[in-house]
C-alpha cells in the first residue's frame, strides 16, 4: 500500500489486535511507535519482532487516559521524527457487568480508558497533523458499539460514542486534509477469546455468516487501508470487520 506519511502512533500496541497492526504497518515502510501502559517487557518484544525484518520502530510507555501524558508522548515523537503522520487509537479496557449492578465508578472507568482516551489522541493528532496539513486517525471500536450487548453497558457506551465522536471530528478535519474513520471488529481471535469456553465460542461462531472468529491481521489490513493513499476519499466511515455478524 501507498503511504504519503513516514511514521505512526499506535496505542495499546503492546499486544494482540495492538501488536498485529504494529507489525503490519511497520512491513509497509512506516516508522512505527508502540505505546504501552505496563506491558514494557511485550513492546519491547513487538519492537524486536519488527526490527528482526528490518522494520522501523520505538517503544513509548504511558496512560492514553492521563491527558498530560498522551500529549507529552506525542510532543515527545514530533521532536523525534518532525511530524505524525498517522494514529491509531486502538488501546482500551473492559469492565463487564450487568447495568443493574454496575457502579458509576465501574461505567466511568470504561469511558475514560476507551472514549476520553480517544478524544485526546484525536484532538493532539488534529493539532499535530494541521500544521502540516496532513494525517489521517483509525479508531478501533466494536461491534457492541454498534449493536449493544449485555453485561457491556460501560464498553457499548465507550465504542458507540467513539464511533459517533469520529464523525465529528472527520467533518471538522476535513478542510485541513485530516482524515478520521472507525474500524469496528467482531469476534477476533486474540487472548482475550482464547480463554472463552469452547461452547461459548461455538454458540458466537453459530451466528457469523463466514463461520469463524477473525484474526488480528485481518484488522491490522483493513487499518492499514484507511490509513493509506488508496482510501484518501474516505473519512468519517466505519468499517465492519466482522465476518457478517452484523450487516
Amino acid at each position: 500500500m501507498k503511504f504519503s506519511g513516514s511514521n505512526v502512533l499506535v496505542t495499546g500496541g503492546s499486544r494482540g489486535i495492538g501488536a498485529q497492526i504494529a507489525k503490519t504497518l511497520a512491513q509497509m515502510g512506516l516508522k512505527v511507535w508502540i505505546n504501552y501502559r505496563s506491558g514494557e517487557a511485550e513492546a519491547k518484544e513487538v519492537k524486536s519482532q519488527i526490527e528482526a525484518v528490518g522494520g522501523k520502530a520505538e517503544v513509548i510507555g504511558f496512560d492514553v487516559s492521563a491527558e498530560d501524558a498522551f500529549v507529552e508522548a506525542i510532543k515527545t515523537i514530533v521532536e523525534s521524527d518532525g511530524e505524525l503522520s498517522y494514529l491509531v487509537n486502538n488501546a482500551g479496557i473492559t469492565n463487564d457487568k450487568l447495568a443493574m449492578r454496575m457502579k458509576t465508578e465501574e461505567f466511568m472507568s470504561v469511558i475514560e480508558a476507551n472514549l476520553k482516551s480517544t478524544f485526546i489522541g484525536c484532538r493532539e493528532a488534529l493539532k499535530v497533523m494541521g500544521k502540516k496539513r496532513f494525517g489521517s486517525v483509525v479508531n478501533i471500536a466494536s461491534i457492541v458499539g454498534e449493536t449493544g450487548n449485555a453485561g457491556q453497558t460501560n464498553y457499548s457506551a465507550s465504542k458507540g460514542g467513539t464511533i459517533a465522536m469520529t464523525k465529528s471530528f472527520a467533518i471538522e478535519a476535513a478542510s485541513r486534509n485530516i482524515r478520521y474513520n472507525t474500524i469496528t471488529p467482531g469476534f477476533i481471535a486474540t487472548e482475550m477469546t482464547d480463554v472463552l469456553k469452547d461452547e461459548i465460542k461455538e454458540a458466537f461462531t453459530a451466528k457469523i455468516p463466514l463461520g469463524r472468529f477473525g484474526e488480528p491481521k485481518e484488522v491490522a489490513d483493513a487499518v492499514a487501508f484507511l490509513l493509506s493513499d488508496h482510501a484518501s476519499y474516505i473519512t468519517g466511515e466505519t468499517l465492519k470487520v466482522n465476518g457478517g455478524m452484523y450487516m
